[in-house]
């Protein structure tokens, strides 16, 4: 019985050490912190040329690829710009339309992140 439980503890450590190592070779942030993403960006990125923008808040970034990451999911949609920053925990949302805040938040909470304040605004 006690042979049984040490080779257990043993494989416990052994288990956790290789995690460690792996970790501290490839990194082991959030999302890939040693790993390249690229930023999808759409055709027009100068933020004159929408008429609305939101002004958002985010909770649960860690680091500058989640901000890359929550870009290019704000952007996958047709007519908006998205512009995120991790130093601060904000994004600015533009469009031509009139943006549905619902329709953001849900998008934000895809990504994985949160709404943590929002305000909608005429851009011009």
């Amino acid at each position: 019985m006690d042979l049984i439980l040490i080779i257990i503890l043993i494989s416990i450590i052994l288990s956790a050490l290789l995690f460690t190592i792996k970790k501290f070779r490839k990194g082991g942030g959030c999302c890939g912190e040693h790993e390249t993403i690229h930023q999808n960006r759409p055709i027009d990125r100068h933020s004159a040329n929408y008429h609305y923008c939101i002004s958002l808040d985010i909770g649960g970034m860690t680091c500058e690829n989640c901000a890359i990451r929550l870009a290019n999911a704000l952007n996958q949609s047709e007519g908006i710009f998205a512009r995120v920053f991790y130093e601060t925990k904000k994004a600015e949302v533009y469009s031509e339309s009139v943006l549905d805040e619902m329709e953001i938040r849900k998008a934000v909470n895809d990504a994985g992140y949160v709404v943590m304040a929002c305000s909608v605004k005429k851009n011009r």
